[in-house]
């Protein structure tokens, strides 16, 4: 479609039903939202889901949130359920067996923890095999749905409660896993990494793109969760402005190897502005820690003129 105004966008139909039991304000049902509102109207879907926050909280069984078809799978599995559901549909509709005009898409979701570290040996599978599937990544940042633990996802001296901030520790010590980098690297027809930003119209764009590109599609979206990154629930909208104004979470795409920089800020941002809203970071500016700040602003800096240098060639 060519109006993705925030107007339109929102009145088409909520393939994701009220009455869930996420926390208020939880990035991923944002995201899930956002990503389905890429879907025709008239387009049918299979989501498969791996265990995580948005599982335990969106399928109680007997009950649903999901309008469309729904496989909750095991942490480690989303990438195989999907590819093997999705070559089971064209090998059916080969066969004949499934009608012409009925169309279905294939979409998984996944929160870091079963995306980045559990699930990636099957998502690096699905990808490399080129499935006609999207998978998605609503990256909040820590195992949040069993309290708050470290993953690669995690930024550098992040206090989580595997990587308490304390007398002896700074945080978590390693910088996040690049994971939209990684999947590019497999060769995949499109990759994009996206948030809640620009009245929305950055992440419907891609949604739609990704879900009606042939072959495998991998989104990356940074997902705020207001209980692990401890801020105000209201200001969701202003953390992900912040990730992107400051370059800490760029807005890109990579299109049949073609890498593309989405949004450019006219002024960066210095890395506080997005560390100082939330609690998990309020260690960093204590005295005697200024430091640490530089080191996170040094690596987003290398990272951001890696993807300048990419997106220029």
């Amino acid at each position: 479609m060519s109006d993705y105004t925030l107007k339109t966008m929102m009145n088409k139909p909520e393939r994701l039903a009220p009455g869930h039991r996420m926390c208020a304000g939880c990035g991923a049902t944002i995201a899930v939202r956002a990503v389905l509102r890429g879907l025709h109207e008239n387009d049918h879907a299979v989501i498969g889901n791996a265990t995580g926050c948005l599982e335990v909280s969106s399928f109680m069984y007997p009950y649903t949130s999901w309008e469309d078809s729904y496989i909750h799978n095991a942490f480690e599995n989303a990438g195989a359920t999907l590819s093997g559901v999705e070559t089971a549909y064209h090998a059916l509709k080969k066969r004949g067996k499934l009608k012409e005009d009925v169309n279905y898409k294939f979409i998984t979701f996944g929160g870091d923890g079963g995306t980045y570290d559990i699930g990636f040996q099957s998502l690096s599978g699905a990808m490399e095999r080129n499935h006609d599937m999207v998978y998605v990544c609503y990256d909040n940042g820590a195992y949040m749905n069993t309290g708050i633990q470290r993953s690669s996802a995690t930024p550098m001296y992040a206090d989580t409660t595997t990587t308490p901030v304390g007398t002896q520790s700074v945080g978590k010590m390693q910088n996040r896993k690049d994971l939209a980098n990684i999947i590019a690297d497999h060769d995949v027809p499109y990759v994009a990494q996206t948030t809640f930003t620009q009245n929305f119209i950055d992440i419907h764009k891609k949604s739609e793109k990704a879900i009606y590109t042939e072959g495998a599609a991998f989104l990356n979206i940074m997902a705020p969760c207001p209980r692990g990154w401890r801020y105000e629930t209201a200001e969701i909208m202003d953390v992900c402005k912040m990730a992107v104004e400051t370059c800490y979470w760029p807005l890109f795409e990579v299109d049949h190897g073609n890498w593309i920089l989405n949004y450019e800020p006219k002024k960066k941002l210095p890395i506080e502005d997005f560390l100082k809203s939330q609690g998990r970071f309020k260690h960093l500016f204590k005295p005697g820690n200024e430091h640490l700040i530089e080191e996170f602003q040094a690596e987003v800096d290398r990272r951001w003129e890696d993807l300048l240098y990419k997106c220029s060639k």
